[in-house]
């Protein structure tokens, strides 16, 4: 089928999916971006750097199920990394396209990773901005220490009696997400707390909420082999962006995928943290469209 510019719903394995397809006349392999969270959207993705991307690339959007504007299924268990794998296959399928390019943020970016290890025929180039490893204890340590690294006396302190707990690391990690604050949420996130402002604007204009099920679910269903120990299957060129500052995936993880990955090149952004591409958006795009067009 040829698809026009314009938003899609369309059944998938039984779930309505939202789409989104911007740039069709560019005519150049589709850019399929893919929402962190878990259980994320593409709301503000879609309002800022996306109409740049659309310039170049033909771009899809789609947001997972349970996701935004996606439909939910009917139960928890249906929330696992192989059925959003089928979703993806399914509406690349429903694209009609044979091959295409990935761009993941955050949790976006580990299911990239999973999406090209399940369908290496399928996937092009990936692009990864700060992705996660949520199925990694050192991923929740990451995130403790960003958040004591941006917390005041109060929040430090608190900090200090959950970790002294004998609680599991990820009951001890969902037990100080309960004391954080909205401005230590946006500190965590970003550098520039303009950007900070203009994300908690879209976020509340967008009425969407992430009720951190989807992340509970997908923790307690981890893949039977982790996906660290599939990375070096995984043969496609990649482009992976991480910011300087970046206190919630952070450098570790961003490192330990470049190191096993057998075809990737790593970009610090110096004033950015988890969001480069909100934060440094020029650099973010030329750096994206270079390796799109030149490798």
């Amino acid at each position: 089928m040829k698809l026009e510019n314009g938003e899609y719903r369309v059944e998938i394995n039984g779930i309505s999916h939202w789409i989104k397809v911007e740039g069709q006349e560019n005519n150049t392999i589709p850019l399929f971006i893919i929402h962190g969270g878990p259980g994320g959207n593409l709301y503000f993705f879609e309002r800022t750097i996306g109409p740049l991307l659309s310039k170049e690339r033909t771009i899809i959007y789609y947001e997972q199920r349970g996701c935004g504007r996606s439909g939910s299924p009917n139960s928890d268990r249906a929330f696992t990394f192989q059925a959003l794998i089928d979703d993806f296959k399914e509406i690349q399928e429903w694209t009609g396209f044979e091959k295409v390019d990935l761009f993941g943020y955050s949790f976006g970016g580990e299911l990239a990773l999973e999406i090209s290890h399940a369908l290496p025929n399928q996937i092009n180039k990936i692009i990864l901005s700060s992705p996660s490893l949520i199925g990694l204890k050192t991923q929740y340590l990451i995130q403790i220490t960003g958040f004591m690294s941006i917390a005041d006396s109060n929040l430090a302190s608190t900090i200090e009696q959950i970790l002294s707990q004998q609680d599991s690391i990820e009951e001890k990690y969902f037990k100080i997400w309960e004391f954080v604050d909205t401005e230590t949420v946006d500190r965590l996130f970003f550098e520039d707390q303009n950007i900070a402002k203009l994300y908690r604007r879209l976020t509340e204009e967008s009425n969407m909420v992430n009720t951190g099920q989807m992340l509970k679910v997908l923790q307690k269903n981890p893949p039977q082999v982790p996906l660290t120990q599939r990375l070096k299957d995984i043969q496609q060129s990649t482009l992976i962006i991480t910011g300087a500052h970046d206190r919630n995936a952070g450098l570790p993880v961003s490192n330990l995928i470049h190191r096993n990955l057998m075809n990737s090149d790593l970009i610090i952004f110096n004033n950015s943290a988890h969001f480069p591409y909100l934060e440094e958006p020029e650099n973010f795009i030329y750096k994206v469209l270079s390796f799109l067009i030149n490798q």
